[in-house]
C-alpha cells in the first residue's frame, strides 16, 4: 500500500497528525499503532486511570535502569500503547505550559514559530474551554476543557485558603493570565467521558475515505532508498509488510518509542549501532539523549473528613458510585484523581513558580506494588499532597537494548542528577509542611502518616525524597529540534537531521519540558507540526 504520509504511532500526537492531514482529501494518510482499539469502558471512564495504570493490554508498561539518584530503584513508566495513546489513560490534567517554556522553544530553535504567540495560537485552535476564549483559550476546538470546581470536595476549598496563608494566591485559571497560585485543575471530559486524542482527532478522521489505520502494527524499522525514508516495514499478525509514503513518514510515537526506532533504523549512536549490528545511517549521539521528565513525591495525611476513599473503599459504596456513574456519568468516577493543586516558588528567591502541586482525594498505600487500584482505596479517610519540579535541570537517556524492535530500550532517568533539582524539592517539602499546619487543613489533618513527623532535619528530608520519588510521567525531549545541529536531532521544522522524507512529532521533539502535564502541549506541537508539513508541500517541499 501506498500513502502521501505515514504517521508512526496514534497517540496525542498522532490523532491531530491524521486528522490535520488527511483534511485536505487528496492526500492519503496511514496510520499505524503498535497498540488496539480504545472502547474500553475503563478508558472512557475518568477514574478508570487507576485500573489501566499496569494493564498491558493498553500500556507500554516500561521499567527504566536502576536510577541512583533515587537509591538504585528501577522505575515503572506507563505510557499508552492504544488508540489514543496515554491521552487514553492519563489523569486528563489539561496545563498549557508558560509563556517562558515556548521562549526557551524559540530560543532554542532561533524560529518564532515556536514561540509563546505561535503556541497561543495553536492551543487556542485546538479546545473548546468553558472558561471562554483568552489569548491561550479557545472555543469551539476539539477538545473540550473543564474546570473541576463544580465537584469540589470539602478539602479543596480548605487547600485552596491553605495556600493563601503561606503566600500562594487563589487563581481561578492555571490556562489564564497567570499560571502561579493554587486553584482546580481542568480537564477534557464531556458529559462525564473521557475526550482523548482519539476521540476528539482519530475519530473524526477516519470517517474520511482517505484515511487508513492500523492497529496491532509494530513498527520494525524504516525504510530508505540513499539518504530518503520512503516507508515502513510493519509486523502485523506475526506477518512482515511494507508500505511506502510518497510523501513523508513521520514519526509520533513518543518520548521512548520515536528514539528507539530511530536508533534500530542507524540513525543514533554509531557505536551503539556498531554493537547490534545494524549499519549507521546517521551519527548523531543526541538521539535518546535529553531525555527529561517531571519526578515527584507525595506527603500522605489521614484525614478527620471523609474522602473519595469513602466513597470507593467499601464494596457497597463501590456499586453505589458505579450505579451513580451509569445513571448521571456524575460521582467519583467521572472525576479526576487530581482536583485541586498550585503553581508555586520553592522559596522567595525563585524568579519564577518551579514547583506543582496536586491534591489528591484518594489515597492507595495499602496497596500492591504492582497495583494501582483506585476502585480500592485505603479504608480510612486520608489524602495526598504531591509535588514536582516542573523544569528540572537533571537529563537522562535511552539507549537501546538490542536489535529486537520488540525489546524494550533501556531508560537512565538520572533523577536528581542535578543538585539545583534537589535543592528545589528540599525547600518545597518545607513549605509544604507550613501548609498543612495552616488553621484550614490542620483541622483536617488527623496527622501525617508518610513520610510522618518523625523525619525533620535536612538530611532525613533528602533521605526520604531520595527514597520516595517517582516519575510524574512526562518524558520528553529525547529528539530535541533545534538551531544548532552540533547538539539537535531535528531541524526547526521536525525533519530528522541528515535524511529526507522523515520527521518526528511527539514529545520526543520538545527542546525544553514545559511547566506542567504534557498531554495539551504535545497536541499542539503535533497542530503545528502538521501547519508546516502542509506548508512545505504548498511550497513544493518534500
Amino acid at each position: 500500500m501506498e500513502a502521501d504520509y505515514i504517521v508512526v504511532g496514534a497517540g496525542s500526537a498522532g490523532c491531530v497528525l491524521a486528522d490535520r492531514l488527511s483534511s485536505d482529501r487528496q492526500s492519503r494518510v496511514l496510520v499505524v499503532e503498535a497498540g488496539g482499539d480504545d472502547s474500553s469502558f475503563w478508558i472512557t471512564t475518568p477514574i478508570g486511570y487507576g485500573k489501566l495504570f499496569f494493564d498491558r493490554s493498553v500500556n507500554w508498561a516500561y521499567r527504566t535502569e536502576a536510577d541512583p539518584g533515587v537509591n538504585g530503584q528501577t522505575g515503572y513508566w506507563p505510557r499508552g500503547k492504544v488508540l489514543g495513546g496515554s491521552s487514553s489513560i492519563n489523569a486528563m490534567v489539561c496545563i498549557r505550559g508558560r509563556a517562558e517554556d515556548y521562549e526557551d522553544w524559540a530560543l532554542a530553535t532561533k524560529s518564532k514559530d515556536w514561540g509563546a504567540d505561535a503556541m497561543a495560537r495553536a492551543f487556542r485552535s485546538i479546545d473548546d474551554c468553558a472558561e471562554g476564549e483568552s489569548d491561550w483559550r479557545g472555543r469551539g476546538g476539539a477538545v473540550p476543557i473543564r474546570s473541576m470546581e463544580a465537584e469540589a470536595h470539602p478539602i479543596s476549598q480548605s487547600f485552596i485558603r491553605a495556600c493563601a496563608e503561606i503566600g500562594i494566591p487563589p487563581n481561578p485559571d492555571f490556562n489564564g493570565e497567570r499560571q502561579e497560585g493554587a486553584g482546580f485543575y481542568q480537564i477534557n471530559t464531556r458529559k462525564g467521558k473521557r475526550v482523548s486524542a482519539a476521540t476528539a482527532f482519530l475519530r473524526p478522521a477516519m470517517q474520511r475515505p482517505n484515511v487508513t489505520v492500523l492497529k496491532k502494527a509494530l513498527v520494525k524499522a524504516l525504510l530508505f532508498e540513499g539518504r530518503r525514508c520512503t516507508g515502513v516495514v510493519i509486523d502485523r499478525n506475526g506477518r512482515e509488510e511494507r508500505y511506502v509514503a510518497r510523501r513523508e513518514v513521520i514519526l509520533a510515537a513518543g518520548a521512548i518509542e520515536t528514539p528507539k526506532l530511530l536508533q534500530l533504523s542507524g540513525i543514533g549512536d554509531a557505536e551503539q549501532s556498531r554493537a547490534f549490528g545494524i549499519p549507521v545511517r546517521v551519527d548523531n549521539r543526541h538521539v535518546g539523549g535529553n531525555l527529561q521528565d517531571h519526578f515527584g513525591l507525595n506527603y500522605f495525611y489521614r484525614s478527620r473528613l471523609p474522602t473519595l476513599n469513602q466513597e470507593l473503599s467499601p464494596w457497597h459504596r463501590r456499586i453505589w458510585s458505579g450505579i451513580r456513574y451509569l445513571a448521571t456519568r456524575g460521582g467519583p468516577l467521572a472525576m479526576s484523581v487530581n482536583q485541586a493543586g498550585a503553581f508555586f516558588r520553592s522559596s522567595a528567591k525563585r524568579p519564577l513558580p518551579n514547583m506543582q502541586l496536586y491534591l489528591q482525594l484518594i489515597t492507595t498505600l495499602e496497596a500492591q506494588s504492582d497495583r494501582r487500584p483506585l476502585l480500592a482505596p485505603d479504608p480510612y479517610p486520608a489524602f495526598a499532597l504531591g509535588l514536582s519540579n516542573i523544569r528540572p535541570k537533571s537529563r537522562g537517556r535511552l539507549v537501546l537494548a538490542g536489535a529486537d524492535p520488540r525489546a524494550a530500550p533501556k531508560i537512565y532517568p538520572n533523577t536528581y542528577s542535578d543538585d539545583a533539582d534537589l535543592e528545589e524539592m528540599l525547600e518545597a517539602v518545607k513549605l509544604l509542611r507550613r501548609l498543612a499546619d495552616t488553621a484550614p487543613l490542620s483541622e483536617i489533618v488527623e496527622r501525617e502518616v508518610l513520610p510522618g513527623p518523625s523525619v525533620r532535619s535536612d538530611s532525613e528530608l533528602v533521605s526520604d525524597i531520595r527514597a520516595r520519588s517517582r516519575t510524574v510521567f512526562h518524558p520528553c525531549g529525547t529528539c530535541a529540534m533545534g538551531a544548532d545541529p552540533d547538539n539537535s536531532v531535528l531541524t526547526p521544522q521536525l525533519r530528522v537531521r541528515g535524511v529526507d522524507g522523515l520527521r518526528v512529532a511527539d514529545a520526543s521533539a520538545f527542546p525544553n519540558i514545559v511547566s506542567g502535564n504534557l498531554n495539551l502541549p504535545v497536541m499542539m506541537l503535533a497542530m503545528r507540526a502538521a501547519d508546516i508539513i502542509l506548508s512545505d508541500r504548498n511550497r513544493g517541499g518534500a
